[in-house]
């Protein structure tokens, strides 16, 4: 009987769903197997779905079935400020699986500030400011200092996930939430922020290489000090306008020099020793002087166009070389629990179990804010208990 019972909702949150999911009819009623005539009926009240059929649409959307029995369409976010285009230029519209990952992660904040009310704690406070026309070698000193990072713990990290790690806990430890995307392409979006506080938010791509994560998350987290979030693809050769461009240089600069500060690079045995004038690199030294610093190739080079050790022409002779045999990140298999943990952060992780020791929030809330099965959730604590960075330690 439930099955063809006609579901009694407001027909505009079908409409409002829909485009928050970034899906046409066509689209949309393919995922929801129903035809597209249909779809467009319910959407204009004249039928409704029943019950089993709102499921699919919930599915489809990537929304809890009880959004749609809302009286009307809630207020989202809004939309994130656009780096990658110029805004003269026509959008492409944003793929299902970005807005996806937008919806999740201002949701995911969302939750993280009733989280902190329901445990009595006031979220951390993000000390960090600057402006585009600080000095941005300053600027990364500064950054290096605040986070707590040397020249021997670079050194020291031993792997790219560990360094990887590393600089996710100490960003974490600043009152910042760090996610991981799940659901969208490299080649459409390497990482975006939210600007606002308490508790900005920082997201990078899962599918993108460690190393270009650390670089994309610490060009995020320049977007956060300067409080103007949005969605970012890193290259500064892209067509913005040009007050986007600069801040777009702005953040990658810092970025480059948290990660080489200016000194350290030349002071380094191979820079001391490279013949004075001479503008190119062999791949050796460039790798070499790379691991040194637990960063991308890419990276090392914009660092010495940077510092004047190397010219313009040779960064980008040697970045279409690393273009044209790039590879896809480690696509290996990683459990549920891990690829939970992975994607919130440890830092949100703690703060839902947390809240769920004190029986603040149920296991489904567990799982619903983890997006996991609830038998994951025995291994996702074995995994976290013991790792504290924005919270204390369960008591």
């Amino acid at each position: 009987m439930a099955k063809s019972a006609e579901a009694l909702i407001n027909h505009e949150l079908l409409v409002w769903a829909r485009k928050n999911a970034g899906l046409n009819l066509d689209e949309a009623s393919k995922k929801a197997s129903v035809s597209a005539e249909r779809l467009a009926s319910w959407e204009r009240g004249e039928t409704r779905p029943t019950i089993n059929q709102l499921r699919k649409l919930a599915q489809a959307y990537n929304r809890p079935i009880a959004v749609f029995y809302l009286p009307n369409p809630p207020k989202d976010f809004q939309p994130l400020r656009d780096y990658r285009r110029l805004t003269a230029v026509p959008r492409e519209r944003e793929s299902p699986g970005l807005l996806l990952e937008v919806r999740r992660a201002w949701s995911r904040r969302e939750i993280a500030l009733d989280l902190c009310k329901d445990l009595d704690e006031e979220p951390p406070h993000f000390p960090i400011t600057t402006s585009p026309t600080d000095d941005p070698e300053a600027v990364a000193l500064n950054i290096r200092h605040d986070l707590g990072i040397t020249r021997e713990i670079q050194a020291g990290f031993g792997g790219r996930h560990k360094a990887f790690n590393w600089w996710r806990d100490s960003l974490e430890n600043k009152g910042i939430l760090v996610f991981q995307a799940t659901a969208v392409d490299v080649s459409e979006m390497r990482g975006f922020s939210l600007a606002d506080r308490p508790l900005p938010v920082v997201v990078v791509n899962i599918k993108d290489s460690p190393l270009a994560r650390i670089f994309s998350m610490l060009h995020e987290f320049v977007h956060v000090a300067i409080r103007q979030g949005g969605i970012c693809d890193l290259d500064e050769l892209g067509h913005r306008h040009p007050v986007e461009q600069q801040l777009e240089v702005f953040c990658n600069r810092v970025a480059g020099a948290v990660l080489i500060p200016e000194k350290a690079l030349f002071e380094e045995g191979l820079v001391t020793a490279h013949p004075s004038g001479l503008t190119t690199w062999s791949d050796e030294e460039i790798a070499s002087l790379a691991r040194h610093y637990w960063v991308s190739n890419e990276v090392l080079l914009r660092r010495l166009v940077i510092c004047g050790l190397t010219t313009r022409e040779f960064y980008q002779e040697k970045r279409a070389q690393y273009a044209a045999r790039r590879k896809p990140s480690d696509k290996g298999f990683a459990p549920p629990a891990q690829m939970a943990i992975s994607a919130a952060g440890h830092a949100f992780v703690r703060l839902v179990l947390d809240n769920y020791y004190r029986e603040n929030i149920t296991s489904s809330d567990v799982a619903d804010f983890l997006n996991i099965r609830l038998k994951h959730l025995s291994e996702i604590e074995k995994k976290v208990i013991g790792h504290s960075v924005l919270f204390g330690a369960v008591a």
